[in-house]
């Protein structure tokens, strides 16, 4: 058994050795030509930003910056195609971006892309703003806790020159009155928070990179876009690369600031080497899709509920506890509105509780009731990609509404059926003497010796039916 042991490690170490080749296996190295380049050129880092921003993308990209940081990356290209996404993973990306030791290169592409709500104030972080043709930014207009956009300021009506008088000794003329814009809806106080914050943070960014603020804040504001020739020409970015080779020509000798100092762009012979984003983190996007996240909740759920109906199962135990604990890490993560969550668990209990207890429907109603709003509420965001589809909610209830209407249908019918238990549900059965007797005897029901008492004679292994029954004696008539 040693010797075996021991040729078995010998084998798997020499298909080791075989299959890693040594630094002293390798061939010397020979002089190179005269026409080979004298050094390997050098490699700048690709991240890509696609989709709604989420706390998947936040640590893509905070995660790239370090590693190009770790790698001496000479840039950082950041090419966008995002509708937008949460602020807190906006956030988080901006200050990677500021603290980056190496220059962050935003770049709206391909054709058709676009860098809307979150991905315009991301755009403005970087030293290098650049897009593609037919691309466009802007609409940053924050979304507020209820859902609403906040409404812009009130414009001033249009003052009519001093003198003229309109119909009615009114000052201006009808197409003066007509031009003058209505009042804007007034705006709560957390909406004004949110837009002065909004505005300040986006000119912050603005001015610390030489753009246009007073566009910045418009986006904001007004939720004003524009395509990339407009936004060149107001100065919101710095060129426009239809790809990525007219890109890193373009970045060619250009300087930007890096904390204090000035850096001057070498991208001749440079190469962009794109950064996939690890295992760990393309689970991470799985699982905070909310989508997602709400299907691992409802798995949960029912899985420990179907535990518990049938113990033993263990399988559903054990899915539903995991899918359970995945649900919650994702809603830590986004925007969870925690009543909702709670309303939809109880929700869920009561429709359970409808097939114990017999409330005709009323639990189980309820608890549909209760669910379908908390699925409602239940992320705290109106940012595309980071919402609960309403056709989803709405199969889910109407699942459930037809299966409370099936409990319903059947226990009303179990009502109104016979009763198939106890010594009620005896009467009119079929029995069967076991031996003669005139009057009083012995018969067989179900497995079971009655005492019988009969009008007429009975016969061994003659049917009878049962009429009355009194404590242990059955009265029966010959069949």
């Amino acid at each position: 058994m040693r010797a075996s042991l021991r040729a078995l490690a010998l084998s798997a170490a020499g298909l080791l050795a075989a299959a890693v080749p040594s630094f002293a296996d390798q061939p010397p190295s020979m002089p190179a030509p005269a026409s080979a380049p004298a050094a390997t050129p050098r490699a700048a880092t690709g991240l890509e930003i696609r989709g709604a921003i989420g706390p998947a993308t936040a640590r893509y990209v905070v995660q790239g910056l370090r590693t190009a940081a770790r790698r001496d990356s000479p840039f950082v290209v950041l090419r966008m195609d995002t509708p937008g996404g949460l602020e807190s993973s906006m956030r988080r990306i901006i200050k990677a971006i500021l603290a980056s030791p190496i220059p962050v290169i935003g770049y709206v592409a391909p054709s058709g892309a676009r860098a809307a709500s979150a991905g315009t104030y991301i755009l403005y972080a970087c030293h290098v703003a650049a897009m593609a043709p037919a691309t466009n930014l802007g609409a940053a207009t924050p979304v507020s806790l209820g859902g609403s956009e906040p409404a812009p300021p009130a414009q001033a009506p249009k003052v009519p020159a001093p003198g003229k008088k309109g119909i009615g000794g009114k000052k201006g003329g009808p197409a003066e009155q007509a031009a003058a814009p209505p009042p804007a809806p007034r705006m709560s106080a957390e909406q004004r928070k949110v837009l002065n914050d909004s505005i300040a943070y986006i000119r912050s960014l603005a001015e610390l990179r030489g753009r246009n603020a007073d566009w910045a804040e418009q986006a904001v504001r007004g939720a004003a876009s524009l395509p990339a020739q407009d936004a060149l020409a107001e100065h919101v970015i710095d060129f426009i690369a239809p790809d990525m080779t007219s890109l890193l020509a373009q970045l060619n000798g250009r300087e930007v600031q890096m904390r204090g100092h000035t850096v001057r762009l070498e991208t001749a012979g440079v190469r962009v080497v794109w950064l996939n984003p690890t295992l760990r983190i393309r689970v991470l996007a799985v699982i905070t899709n909310p989508m997602i996240a709400y299907g691992l909740l409802l798995i949960g759920i029912w899985g420990l509920i179907f535990e518990g109906l049938h113990p033993g199962g263990v399988l559903p135990g054990v899915v539903g506890v995991v899918s359970l604990l995945v649900a919650l890490f994702a809603f830590q993560l986004l925007p969870t509105d925690f009543a909702g969550l709670s309303l939809v668990m109880v929700g869920a209990g009561m429709m359970v509780a409808e097939f114990f207890f017999p409330t005709y429907g009323s639990l189980g109603i309820g608890g549909l009731i209760a669910f379908v709003v908390g699925s409602l509420i239940l992320f705290d965001s109106d940012v595309p990609g980071m919402r609960i589809s309403h056709a989803l909610i709405g199969g889910i209830a109407t699942v459930g509404g037809l299966i409370i209407l099936g409990i319903v249908y059947l226990a009303g019918r179990a009502r109104r059926s016979p009763l198939a238990s106890g010594l009620q549900a005896m009467l009119g059965q079929t029995v069967r003497a076991v031996e003669d007797f005139p009057s009083r005897g012995r018969v067989r029901y179900g497995g079971e010796l009655w005492n019988a008492t009969t009008c007429a004679p009975l016969q061994a292994g003659q049917a009878a039916r049962i009429v009355k029954i009194e404590g242990l004696r059955l009265w029966v008539e010959p069949l």
